[in-house]
């Protein structure tokens, strides 16, 4: 009977990480939802001017603190809540944010295309900070070594489209 029970016991638990599946956070709902893309934050400006990624960061100096709207492919997200993004470029990542984190996005929308709408940031970060900022981001913190220039939006609207 105690052999049973046990047998029992490990079938379960097998199953049970067969069957784990990665969990997805969703904090925010979309504000406009389509086949293939959600809107999160306010509602995306259908007039708005795209600036290519690497020319933002090219010429940040012209562009920072000004409303910018780009895209990109998302190459990691915050996997605590989705409280922020990268968006990969040639040179340099862009570190997404949410004004006064009034939304989030889904963690599972790395590898997807993310067309957003907000301001332009260039700052010093410290080893720490930037540390911080990759374990969050789910990276390899010793990768990071003295002081990082960080190229960031603030974004009040984020556009998630789906490249199935």
């Amino acid at each position: 009977m105690k052999y049973i029970f046990f047998a029992l016991l490990g079938f379960f638990f097998i199953a049970n990480i067969a069957n784990a599946q990665e969990e997805v956070i969703r904090l925010s709902e979309p504000v406009k939802q389509g086949d293939d893309y959600e809107v999160f934050g306010n509602e995306f400006p259908k007039d708005a001017k795209v600036t290519d990624l690497e020319q933002l960061i090219a010429e940040s100096e012209k562009y920072k603190g000004q409303q910018i709207t780009t895209q990109g492919k998302i190459k990691q997200v915050c996997q605590k809540k989705g409280c922020f993004f990268l968006l990969a470029a040639p040179n340099g990542d862009v570190r997404i944010t949410f004004k006064d984190y009034s939304f989030f996005i889904p963690t599972n929308s790395m590898g997807k295309q993310a067309k957003l709408v907000g301001k332009l940031e260039v700052k010093a970060l410290s080893e720490a900070q930037a540390k911080h900022y990759a374990k969050d981001a789910g990276s390899d913190s010793k990768e990071v070594e003295g002081p990082q220039k960080e190229y960031s939006v603030i974004a009040t609207s984020v556009k998630i489209i789906d490249n199935k």
